[in-house]
């Protein structure tokens, strides 16, 4: 599975994840993978920060949703066999998860914390707006190459002749692309009294949550597609003709997502029993008839202690009271 390198987020920081006997034993990793493991060490820690991010912001962004990113506990699959489809959920992984081997190396690089890499110094004189492109701006480009050479390697090795290296390749892009076009200017007035005589800019990378927030709108929107043959290679198109073709920044997915209701251990889908749900709302994506599949829910009564009564003193901080409130708490029915 192209997305067993996930599983580098459950290693103890105090285990190496570079040099030669390191990288042949870390299980997840294809034999390309190993490869680059071994020729280019450095990068590997940033690798491993890339599979934390991916977990983290996959399970904020799908927090009030059916599927919420729930990993497994011992597989080397961390979100199981569900990944194995080639359903919209597979997609917003492969994409957050190319974006955030791209994002974590390009940090490593504008942090001087890579050799063979630094700020990107390209783009220099005077912009048409009439700043100064000057500063550390983001060495995006060296990012996404390294996480083409990683993350697309899977793919690569089995050809591009089926539906889900092609799925796969097309959404790692997708990801990619979701932070190059959403990259920043941060700028700084030079001038006499922090007058702005002289502006001068860089280019940063937006914050990993506005990338994953970009991509689960994707996914929100994402097109179902299928293998078509063009002559003498293969496409994906969508499945219903009426529907334009994806652009290289959507998602495409090729099969329907489980519906995430019932617990099924051998694919990793927890079901939604026991899940807090907004008992108040039908038709938002976190309502209790969407989350528990029906009006099988419950409301409970809970006491919740909260901050009150906050007052400023100068200076400089803020007090609270302890307050307990009593609050109804709807779950999803066993």
């Amino acid at each position: 599975m192209a997305t067993n390198w996930l599983s580098l987020a459950r290693l103890p920081r105090s285990r190496p994840v570079s040099g030669a006997a390191p990288c042949a034993r870390l299980r997840g990793l294809t034999p390309g993978q190993v490869g680059v493991c071994r020729a280019r060490g450095e990068v590997m820690e940033s690798v491993r920060k890339a599979a934390e991010m991916v977990i983290e912001e996959c399970q904020h962004q799908f927090r009030n949703r059916r599927w919420n990113c729930s990993t497994t506990t011992r597989r080397i699959n961390v979100f199981g066999r569900v990944m194995n489809q080639g359903t919209r959920e597979a997609a917003f992984v492969h994409a957050l998860s190319s974006a955030a081997v791209a994002v974590a190396v390009t940090r490593a690089c504008t942090r001087g914390e890579l050799e063979r890499c630094g700020c990107d110094r390209k783009v220099r004189g005077v912009s048409p707006e009439g700043f100064q492109w000057s500063g550390c701006s983001d060495n995006l480009s060296y990012g996404v190459a390294f996480s083409q050479t990683f993350v697309d390697e899977p793919e690569r090795a089995k050809g591009l002749s089926a539906g889900r290296p092609l799925m796969n390749l097309h959404n790692n892009e997708a990801g990619r692309k979701a932070i190059l076009h959403n990259m920043q200017l941060e700028c700084k007035c030079h001038g006499v009294s922090g007058s702005c005589e002289l502006r001068t800019c860089w280019k940063v990378m937006p914050p990993f949550r506005r990338v994953g927030v970009v991509l689960k709108e994707r996914f929100d929107g994402a097109t179902e597609v299928r293998l078509t043959r063009i002559g003498s290679r293969t496409a994906l198109l969508p499945r219903d003709p009426q529907v334009k073709p994806p652009a290289a920044r959507d998602l495409v997915y090729l099969a329907p997502s489980p519906d995430f209701c019932h617990l099924d251990p051998d694919n990793g889908i927890p079901g939604t029993a026991g899940r807090r749900c907004n008992g108040t709302s039908r038709l938002a994506p976190d309502g209790c008839e969407l989350v528990c599949c029906g009006p099988g829910y419950r409301a409970g009564r809970a006491e919740v202690v909260q901050r009150c009564s906050c007052k400023f003193s100068w200076c400089c901080s803020v007090r609270c009271e302890q307050c307990k409130n009593t609050v109804t708490i709807h779950t999803c029915r066993v």
